[in-house]
C-alpha cells in the first residue's frame, strides 16, 4: 500500500521554509538533500548545458555523486513517462527545473510546475509524467543512491489536480 505517512507525521518541509538548512557539501538529512537540490536548480550553469532530449525514450544524465548519494538530471518530451515505480530502499527528492511534470499515486495527482519539489520515502510508489505540450526538465536525488527501481501494475489515481 502507497502511503505518504513520511509527510503525515512530519507535515510538508517544503512548506516549512525556516527548517531548511543550507547545503552542505555532502548533505546528510531530508532538508539538507532540498537544500542540495535547491541551489543546483538556481545554478543553472551546473545543468543547462548538459540536457538533451530524445523521443524515443526518457534522457537521464548522472550530474553528481557524493558519500552514499546520487543527483540525477531527467529531460522529458510531450508524452513521456516513468511508469509507476517505487525507487527500492533509496529515499528521494524530485525538483522540477523546467515546464510541468504531473505526479500521480494511488490516492492523488498533482502538478509540479518549475520550482516544485517532492520528497519521498523508501517504498513510495508514484508515476510521473509529462502531459503538457512543452519538454520539462527534472532533478532527482537518490539516498542511497539509487540501486533499484521496482515497476508496479497498480492503477493511479484519476487525473484530479492539486495543490
Amino acid at each position: 500500500m502507497n502511503s505518504d505517512s513520511d509527510l503525515q507525521i512530519a507535515g510538508d518541509i517544503l512548506e516549512v521554509p525556516h527548517l531548511l538548512q543550507p547545503p552542505r557539501e555532502h548533505p546528510a538529512t531530508v532538508s539538507e538533500f532540498v537544500g542540495l537540490a535547491r541551489s543546483i536548480a538556481a545554478d543553472r550553469s551546473q545543468w543547462a548545458h548538459l540536457v538533451q532530449y530524445d523521443a524515443t525514450s526518457r534522457w537521464y544524465h548522472r550530474l553528481r555523486t557524493g558519500p552514499g548519494y546520487e543527483v540525477w538530471l531527467l529531460s522529458w518530451v510531450p508524452g513521456q513517462g516513468s511508469g509507476l515505480h517505487d525507487h527500492g530502499r533509496s529515499s528521494g527528492v524530485l525538483t522540477v527545473l523546467e515546464g510541468a511534470l504531473t505526479e500521480r499515486t494511488e490516492r492523488d495527482t498533482r502538478a509540479l510546475g518549475a520550482g516544485s519539489q517532492r520528497v519521498f520515502a523508501p517504498g513510495y510508489i508514484h508515476e510521473v509524467v509529462n502531459d503538457s505540450l512543452e519538454p520539462a526538465v527534472s532533478l532527482h536525488v537518490y539516498y542511497p543512491g539509487l540501486t533499484q527501481m521496482p515497476m508496479h501494475s497498480a492503477q493511479c489515481a484519476p487525473a484530479v489536480v492539486t495543490a
